[in-house]
């Protein structure tokens, strides 16, 4: 098939290099022009494992090229993919004018039938929006598709050649078939297309991630009952993860979650409950829990070393929401690093394998940063871990005491066991845990 991507992000790249693969021709279409020109060299804007192969393979086969000319993209394909940001509005709904005025355009350049499928995280109803606007401005027929992305950022190739569920909002059989014959190659061994209604398929997106956020929130309170109680939340999380009605996915405690979605669908969701007067109470605390849980940790640092501030020199390891991206929007780390800064902190020093560049926009110098986690750690008075990156698990604990000035280590992800830090005469501080 013949298909553009509109919005050459997270989704929009992942989901392009995907169907390339799978043997269509891909048009990846950005307003940024340093971004294309970067693409057509081969350099590819963010970090995802598997993903730079991808999109080099598929170009050099001639199945995915970029550009700038979206009239160019919109008259050459027949689907139009739109993969744009949804960025939270200081309200926190979601602003979809970028959504908007690529669908204006579209509507100002097409001149036959397109099927114009939504993977942006969109609010409910957008559906109704974007088809009213593509009729104000074009006689040209269309369809209109909601078929949100579940890509998760660290693992998104795989999860898009492999994926639990591909939902499919459209009332018309002719373009469910149209979508399930794009998606068969990622179905060879069941179908998993679930076909709705595109308010429903909106719907689904946010419910989805705001019921795992949930379950973050959850277990990062459960995580502040646990330390007073001197119970283990690893222990508990196991016992309870056990059950299959409830399973083990999600429920790790830690410095509270982050990122492109978990933040910003939480908060869409809280507006849209408000503005449609059914209020999303349980969103709302999931949002205010996940900000204690940045607090609440990062006090633990502050109270340990109260009145020393100014003397104190923390090493980070993991500037990164999560393992395996170089994303550090809403990122816990973030959150802290620059509340350690207010409070008067000497030096900060941080290490992170692909988040250091996306940190200097958001940290500037605040915070310096080195090439590798033992040159953190050199002359530091603590150790404070936000990012589970393999290469930290099991780090050589000799060299951590020999650097640091005490050995003292606060782990927000949990990555070692506090019986093995004892015996290694390590003061140790996770999360949940005695």
């Amino acid at each position: 098939m013949k298909i553009s991507v509109v919005g050459i992000g997270y989704v929009g790249l992942v989901a392009a290099g995907g169907l390339a693969e799978s043997g269509n021709h891909v048009i990846c279409v950005d307003n940024d022009e340093s971004k294309i020109a970067n693409l057509k060299k081969g350099i590819i804007p963010i970090y995802e494992p598997g993903l730079a192969e991808i999109v080099k393979n598929n170009e050099k086969a001639g199945r995915l090229s970029f550009t700038t000319d979206l009239e160019y993209a919109v008259n050459n394909s027949k689907i139009i993919i739109l993969g744009v940001g949804t960025p939270s509005a200081e309200d926190g709904s979601a602003d979809i004018s970028a959504v908007l005025a690529v669908c204006g355009k579209i509507a100002e350049y097409m001149k036959e039938y397109k099927i114009i499928v939504t993977k942006s995280t969109v609010p409910i109803g957008t559906h109704k929006i974007v088809a009213d606007l593509l009729k104000s401005k074009t006689s040209v027929p269309f369809d209109y598709v909601s078929n949100p992305e579940f890509l998760k950022e660290g693992s998104a190739v795989d999860d898009f050649a492999k994926p639990d569920r591909v939902i499919i909002g459209t009332d018309s059989a002719e373009v469910q078939e149209t979508m399930k014959q794009l998606y068969s190659p990622f179905m060879r061994k069941g179908s998993r297309i679930i076909f709705m209604d595109a308010a429903s398929a909106e719907t689904a997106k946010y419910a989805a991630n705001v019921m795992l956020a949930t379950r973050i929130s959850f277990m990062n309170e459960l995580s502040g009952l646990c330390e007073k109680c001197g119970a283990d939340i690893e222990k508990v999380r196991a016992a309870i993860g056990s059950d299959p009605r409830i399973g083990n996915s999600f429920l790790f405690a830690g410095a509270g979650f982050g990122g492109s979605c978990f933040p910003k669908d939480v908060k869409a969701m809280i507006y849209m409950g408000k503005k449609m007067d059914c209020r999303q109470t349980i969103a709302e605390s999931v949002q205010q829990a996940n900000y204690n849980q940045h607090d609440r940790f990062a006090d633990k640092i502050l109270k340990y070393f109260a009145g020393r501030e100014s003397k104190t020199t923390l090493a980070v390891w993991g500037l990164a929401f999560k393992a395996k991206t170089d994303d550090v929007r809403e990122s816990p780390a973030i959150w802290c690093i620059n509340k350690f800064l207010k409070a008067g902190f000497k030096k900060i020093k941080a290490f992170d394998p692909e988040a250091m560049e996306t940190s200097k926009a958001v940290l500037k110098q605040s915070v310096e940063m080195v090439e590798n986690e033992y040159r953190a750690i050199d002359g530091a008075d603590a150790l404070v871990i936000f990012t589970d990156w393999q290469q930290f698990r099991t780090p050589d604990f000799d060299l951590i005491k020999e650097k640091l000035k005490k050995p003292v280590i606060f782990d927000g992800r949990n990555l070692y066991e506090p019986a093995d830090m004892r015996k290694l005469g390590v003061e140790y501080y996770g999360v949940g845990r005695a």
